[in-house]
């Protein structure tokens, strides 16, 4: 049987511990987790979610953000596909102005071979190799 997909309401309430009964249940579980008594899968999405949320909402710098959730996504009991990307996607995700989603794309493109993006956004301008074109 697959392990059961981690919900990012889970790493939300133990990342910030803003609710008296489910964050302290979220953190017991990420600990069971840290100790390979239980194995979750997660998605890309939910590591977006969680970034663009504790970004966003709970004003955490990036940099704070990138170390939880890699500390997490690390871990052998998360089942993540492609989890080796994601130190990269962090990196420039903490050091530019990127969004989560943004720097996932660069770090894709360069993955894939493609140097060009469609976009109106100018942050892409700023990563060497990426030639941002406006439709």
């Amino acid at each position: 049987m697959p392990p059961p997909l981690l919900d990012t309401s889970v790493l939300l309430r133990h990342f910030t511990g803003d609710n008296a009964d489910h964050s302290p249940r979220a953190s017991a579980l990420v600990a069971r987790i840290s100790a390979e008594e239980v194995v979750v899968r997660i998605t890309d999405q939910v590591i977006f979610e969680a970034a663009f949320t504790l970004e966003r909402t709970y004003k955490i710098p990036k940099s704070e953000i990138r170390d939880a959730l890699l500390d997490f996504i690390d871990l052998p009991a998360v089942v993540l596909p492609g989890k080796q990307l994601w130190p990269k996607i962090f990196d420039l995700y903490a050091r530019t102005s990127l969004s989560i989603v943004d720097a996932y794309h660069a770090v894709t493109m360069e993955r894939l071979g493609i140097t060009e993006i469609i976009s109106f956004d100018k942050d892409f301008d700023r990563i060497p190799g990426i030639t941002r074109v406006e439709p």
